[in-house]
């Protein structure tokens, strides 16, 4: 299974929302199921480095299949993933990258966000991949 472009949309456009609710700026990537970036949001004034934050984000979730944060936290010092974030070209291992699944719970893409907070990109990206159920 893949994600369509409508889902990806939706994803974004779900973001976007939640990006507006919680006064955020943000940089919204989504990828298929082979990490290739589908659709990619910028808001205006959003910070551009931000721009590949996101979409290594959204990358790291989808290579991995799990939320960014937890793989940030199984690479710290001593951790089994620990210097992981070096593998893959770079990869982003704090919040903000959730996996989408589909409504039978299968991965079917990625969404990474960046531009506020870790907190705020987690919440932020978990809203998009929650639109697309």
């Amino acid at each position: 299974m893949n994600i369509t472009l409508a889902q990806a949309e939706a994803a974004i456009k779900a973001a976007k929302e939640k990006s507006k609710s919680i006064g955020t700026l943000m940089n919204i990537a989504v990828v298929d199921a082979g990490a290739n970036l589908i659709a990619f949001a910028h808001e205006d004034d959003a910070w551009l480095g931000s721009i590949d934050i996101s979409q290594r984000k959204a990358r790291t979730a989808r290579y991995f299949n799990m939320p960014t944060g937890e793989i940030g936290k199984l690479s710290q010092p001593g951790g089994p993933l620990y210097n992981i974030e070096h593998s893959n070209g770079g990869l982003i291992t704090f919040p903000g990258g959730v996996v989408i699944k589909n409504h039978k719970e299968e991965i079917i893409g990625a969404i990474g966000v960046s531009g506020s907070t870790v907190e705020n990109d987690h919440t932020v990206a978990q809203a998009g991949a929650d639109a697309v159920k």
